[in-house]
């Protein structure tokens, strides 16, 4: 069967519009588009679209209650949405291929009070189909030497998170998605930490991370700022400093809402 040419022009703007959407899902993580949550008649999210490339420490900034919690929680597929598409490493979130390959971080720690540090990781482990090597590996990774053979229960808060951060390293996950991962740490465990996100994202994963404390974006590779449910900056930490002429993220991030709400 022939086409007209009407048909096919559109049938070419189709085609090009899906190979669109599938380069820009190889080039990324996640891709989210038209993302939209409610809570009862209010919008969560406002109709995001945005994208996390592969292989960068992507930080997600904003103060509490803008929407960050809710949109890493799409990401993994446990949220209710009530519009639009999150694909992640080209599948649709939270489905089964993705179980293995995402590594997810709550804010409040996910391990048993009732077991130790090491048998914890060995229970994951085996959850996950992770090496038995792997155990070693996430407690060297995260500092956790010293605590391995003491019950999760009675270690601090920042300790417990990560132990919980270790779980989620176990198998490799091809993403990392951290929900406020360094809170409650002291100064030298996030440099520190920063340091494994870095060097994690150097071989090849690629991690989201939220925050709510603004000099951690300049630790990041690409930056997200989040306000009300809508992303109001999407750049590099330098892009950003030199788009607004702020001395620091904390500053950008009030130009940018001055700068917004100067439009309206």
């Amino acid at each position: 069967m022939r086409l007209s040419g009407a048909c096919r022009l559109t049938q070419s703007k189709r085609d090009n519009s899906s190979v669109a959407r599938s380069d820009r899902n190889s080039a990324s993580a996640i891709v989210v588009e038209g993302l939209r949550v409610r809570r009862g008649k209010a919008d969560v999210l406002r109709g995001l679209t945005v994208s996390v490339p592969r292989g960068q420490v992507v930080g997600l900034l904003g103060p509490s209650g803008s929407g960050k919690t809710t949109l890493l929680r799409c990401v993994v597929g446990v949220q209710k949405v009530a519009a639009g598409s999150v694909t992640v490493l080209g599948q649709p979130a939270g489905s089964a291929p993705l179980r293995r390959r995402v590594g997810y971080v709550t804010q409040a720690s996910s391990v048993y009070d009732d077991l130790t540090v090491r048998e914890n990781l060995r229970y994951f482990a085996r959850v996950l189909g992770a090496p038995a090597s792997d155990v070693d590996r996430v407690i060297d990774e995260t500092g956790l030497g010293d605590q391995a053979a003491q019950l999760t229960g009675s270690l601090s808060g920042g300790q417990r998170n990560r132990v919980s951060l270790a779980a989620a390293l176990l198998g490799a996950p091809e993403l990392l998605v951290l929900d406020e991962p360094t809170v409650g740490l002291d100064p030298v465990l996030r440099s520190e930490l920063w340091g494994l996100f870095h060097r994690l994202a150097h071989a090849g994963t690629s991690l989201f991370v939220s925050s709510h404390v603004m000099d951690e974006a300049a630790r990041c590779d690409r930056l997200m700022l989040l306000r009300d449910g809508e992303v109001i900056a999407d750049d590099t930490p330098e892009g950003l400093l030199q788009s607004t002429g702020a001395p620091d993220a904390e500053a950008a991030f009030l130009s940018v809402i001055r700068q917004r709400e100067a439009k309206r």
